[in-house]
């Protein structure tokens, strides 16, 4: 159910049929799927609807930049098929660094834009004053939901969720008994996938009689290993080489780019005998960064793509609204992928308890939240 007010939070199917086909995801209701554009039943896509030529849709990145590969691009990709399905106009704005933010917010609102995208927990304060000195303009903001304003509409994820099956599947796939994960920087939009992770490693353990390590987080203090950077891509290479040195044969890296730098390292690491796998976050990574794909057990998604070209084809047809979306694995917000090459590494067995996994989790008899969950 989606919150009624912006509140603040404290900041996660399965194979083959999951995650992409959730295009339809609604973002003012509690789980129906608004038609997809072009379709019948509310609102014309761009070529009937006169307002499309003159909509101009925005966008600004954190400083991971809009070829992260991971939620920086899948929300750019989003903006892209709003351009190409609804026939409006866009404009994108690139961030280097946090000094960015608020001149590069101040461009779009000079340009006129009627919704400008923010893509990331960083931006909330920049997006808050932005959003407070153009009233007339709308905003969505996506992994923040601290802004309480009539045009400002968070986009947030439960990532627990998914993470919690990565953290299972992950568990049952290791050989040496150990699993990693590592952060970008310690704020709740990444340690909400480390936490689903952990709890997912644990229910494994629990049900199947094991005891796979997790290293690298600890949910109970909330401590962990962090590169204290989205921004420089050998940090990532340098934590993962820690983590595989310490045993984990699987890590999963939450932090934007800096998962190329574990794919890197993982791929090096193989190279001199080790069976190491990957684990991507935000998008489904064999289908963002196919560099890695001989090594990527699975990816976390949140389908922030499809958040965006509703979003926005919502204001186009005069149905903004502040109230804050909620993706879960019940309304297709976030997911597990597909195993892709590696789908004979994971047991039939698994497969099954996955899926009764997902099962239990939207209807709450098994319990995947994190202190960072947005409620």
């Amino acid at each position: 159910m989606l919150l009624n007010t912006a509140k603040t939070v404290k900041r996660g199917a399965l194979v083959g049929t999951i995650a992409v086909s959730a295009a339809a995801l609604l973002l003012t209701g509690c789980g129906e799927a608004p038609p997809a554009p072009g379709g019948s039943g509310g609102g014309e896509t761009g070529t009937e609807n006169p307002a499309a030529a003159s909509f101009l849709g925005c966008i600004v990145s954190d400083s991971g930049g809009f070829d992260d590969q991971s939620f920086n691009q899948s929300s750019y990709d989003g903006l892209k098929k709003a351009e190409a399905d609804l026939g409006i106009k866009i404009k994108e704005a690139q961030s280097k660094d946090s000094g960015d933010y608020v001149p590069n917010l101040a461009q779009m609102a000079s340009a006129g834009c009627n919704l400008t995208v923010t893509v990331g927990f960083l931006l909330a304060d920049a997006t808050k004053e932005a959003a407070a000195d153009n009233l007339d303009l709308h905003y969505a903001i996506i992994d923040d939901n601290t802004i309480d304003a009539p045009n400002v509409k968070p986009v947030v994820y439960d990532t627990a969720q998914a993470a919690f099956m990565a953290g299972y599947v992950a568990a049952s796939v290791s050989k040496t008994g150990k699993v990693g994960t590592f952060g970008g920087l310690n704020i709740p939009t990444v340690t909400i996938f480390m936490d689903g992770f952990a709890d997912g490693v644990k229910y494994f353990n629990e049900k199947q009689g094991k005891d796979v390590q997790l290293i690298g987080w600890n949910k109970e203090t909330q401590q962990g290993s962090f590169a204290n950077t989205f921004e420089i891509i050998q940090e990532g290479t340098k934590v993962t080489n820690n983590l595989i040195s310490e045993g984990a044969d699987v890590v999963m890296p939450v932090a934007g780019p800096l998962g190329k730098g574990s794919g890197d390292a993982i791929l090096a690491a193989n190279k001199d005998g080790k069976d190491v796998k990957l684990v991507w976050v935000d998008s489904d990574g064999f289908l963002t960064a196919p560099t890695y794909k001989d090594i990527l057990l699975t990816s976390v998604i949140k389908t922030m793509g499809e958040a965006v070209e509703t979003v926005i084809k919502e204001d186009l047809d005069g149905k903004f609204d502040p109230t804050p979306y909620i993706g879960t694995l019940d309304n297709g917000g976030v997911a597990l992928a597909p195993f892709h090459d590696l789908d004979s590494a994971v047991s039939a067995d698994t497969k099954t308890q996955l899926e009764e996994i997902k099962k239990g989790i939207i209807d709450g008899s098994i319990k995947a939240d994190s202190p960072a969950s947005p409620k």
